[in-house]
């Protein structure tokens, strides 16, 4: 699902606002999601899964047009872990 479907879907939900409106704010969460990511905040979605910053150590990469080794710097990545009860239904255990 991308974010223009998702905004498609509310849409249909929820008839008595225009696509702008919804637009407008799925953009805002989204948005509030990111700063809060940058800021090295977790994010907590009951149900659904978690949002986190994990940090990588340094270390030797290689690419993998050439095979030359490269230098990777310590860096910072996000990470999403799945919540218990969207694991259950995506299993489809009751």
């Amino acid at each position: 699902m991308t974010k223009n479907d998702l905004i498609k879907k509310l849409h249909e939900e929820l008839k008595t606002y225009s696509i702008q409106d919804v637009s407008y704010v799925v953009n805002i969460v989204f948005d509030s999601m990111i700063d809060a990511i940058k800021r090295g905040e977790r994010i907590e979605l009951r149900g659904f899964g978690s949002f986190e910053i994990r940090e990588r150590k340094p270390r030797m990469g290689r690419n993998p047009k050439s095979g030359a080794e490269v230098k990777l710097e310590k860096r910072k990545v996000p990470f999403f872990k799945t919540g218990k009860e969207l694991r259950i239904m995506v299993n489809d255990k009751k």
